[in-house]
């Protein structure tokens, strides 16, 4: 995907990438190939990127160093990075990342129609909607795979009745989904 965060995305720094196909075919990447969006490449599914080259904006390296700690210290301050979690559990609406800085407008984001539907902190087993940051999910003890994605689901469900929004998953989930399994005729 395009991951990025305070305004800045993979698509910003990427150069190029190499990646292989299911058939054993090495094939090198361009921008252009990818078809960068937001949270979204054009990668076809039958690639696994194996490397990337990605090239920043020249500094001096404390003035990296330090850029890199103040970036740290706003997501320890805002997400639980502590917990356990696989980030950002679904996408904003809006179609873009927070920017971090003040003005940025929140009437789209996950994290507030989470937070508008009630769905902050809300448990389901071992499986929590972070009271820190209501878009992250995370493990609180032993969720199982069930439990995480059940309440995921209804974290969407909720949502989607109080404000008429579908939330999108951001986390790329392997294995038999839920809607799978509830569609499977009992043997």
């Amino acid at each position: 995907m395009n991951a990025g965060c305070y305004g800045s995305y993979v698509a910003d720094v990427f150069v190029e990438a190499r990646a292989l196909r299911r058939d054993g075919t090495l094939v090198t990447l361009g921008p252009a190939d990818m078809g960068f969006a937001y949270r979204h490449t054009a990668l076809p599914p039958d690639m696994i990127l194996v490397d990337a080259l990605l090239e920043g904006p020249l500094s001096e390296p404390a003035a990296i160093e330090a850029k890199m700690e103040a970036a740290l210290e706003k997501r320890a301050a805002s997400q639980p990075v502590k917990d356990r979690s696989a980030g950002s559990t679904f996408r904003n609406p809006a179609g873009y990342s927070s920017t971090g800085r003040a003005d940025d407008v929140h009437d789209l984001k996950a994290w507030k129609l989470i937070e508008e539907a009630g769905m902050k902190g809300y448990r389901l087993g071992g499986a929590q909607m972070s009271e820190k940051h209501a878009n992250f999910l995370i493990n609180r003890s032993d969720a199982s795979a069930t439990e995480l994605e059940e309440l995921g689901e209804l974290v969407r469900k909720k949502v989607r009745e109080n404000s008429g929004i579908e939330l999108e998953w951001e986390i790329m989930r392997v294995g038999e989904s839920l809607q799978a399994t509830a569609r499977a005729p009992e043997k």
